[in-house]
């Protein structure tokens, strides 16, 4: 294990080729740990809880920038000499879509699940009006719960949890982990604007989940990945957390992707 910039970042396995892991809200580095269990033979897996989310420390919020360079500083000191695949998940995609876009000499491959182009004008013309009010009602409630703060903030976020349908304990769930949702609303911590759109230039696997109200891509996306060299797109009979309801699926397409486009 190793601590960078405070932060416990997990190292296993063994191979040359390295996936860096990053997770979203409400999450930790234990929703890879299946696929790690699947992968460590071949891959070193890096993984960390993002900053902020471990329950163990004192709330962090760290700005866009600051996570970028947090990224980069793991990045270069478990795989200094060869780029590394992303695997990203959630608020992970966010992060490490813009990583990829600002380092894309960094960066080999992309494994993004659930979350495409979610700052394009495509998909807001493809979200019917139902879906748009079910993403500001969840995703505004996490943003207050951010600055509301303590049992209350707490309150409101295992609210939103369970009209997600997070997995896992509820307990676990606290107003921290709901910095990003104040960064895109409200402009906390530096903001979100002026991120780049999700093009990626290098080979992809996207994965989502098929039982959802609705989705974070959009079709025009979606078509676009799949048709490019390199790339793949897969739908899974689940929800957001595809690799928790549906793992052996989700890590035999993720092995299968990687073994191809090594």
């Amino acid at each position: 294990m190793l601590n960078i910039d405070g932060v416990d970042v997990l190292v296993e396995g063994s191979g040359q080729e390295t996936l860096l892991m990053i997770h979203g809200w409400p999450d930790t580095h234990h929703l890879w740990d299946g696929l790690v269990a699947e992968l460590r033979e071949r891959y070193l897996c890096v993984r960390f809880t993002l900053p902020g989310y471990d329950l163990a420390q004192p709330a962090r919020a760290m700005s866009m920038d600051g996570l970028l360079d947090f990224f980069h500083a793991v990045a270069q000191r478990v795989s200094p000499e060869r780029p590394v695949t992303l695997v990203l998940h959630d608020w992970g995609c966010v992060f490490g879509y813009e990583f990829a876009a600002r380092y894309p000499g960094r960066v080999a491959r992309i494994v993004g699940a659930d979350i495409g182009d979610y700052n394009s004008g495509a998909l807001r013309r493809a979200l019917p009006l139902r879906a748009k009010l079910g993403i500001f009602y969840y995703q505004i409630g996490l943003a207050l719960a951010w600055f509301v703060r303590g049992g209350a903030g707490n309150a409101i976020a295992r609210h939103m949890a369970r009209v997600c349908r997070c997995p896992g304990q509820q307990a676990l769930v606290r107003w921290q982990q709901c910095y990003p949702y104040a960064m895109l609303w409200f402009g906390s911590n530096g903001g979100l604007r002026g991120l780049a759109r999700v093009a990626p230039r290098c080979p992809m696997l996207y994965l989502y989940g098929e039982h959802k109200p609705f989705m974070f891509h959009s079709p025009e996306w979606l078509a676009r990945i799949a048709a490019a060299p390199g790339c793949q797109v897969i739908g899974l009979p689940a929800g957001h957390w595809l690799m928790l309801r549906r793992p052996d699926e989700f890590n035999r397409a993720v092995a299968d992707w990687l073994a191809r486009t090594a």
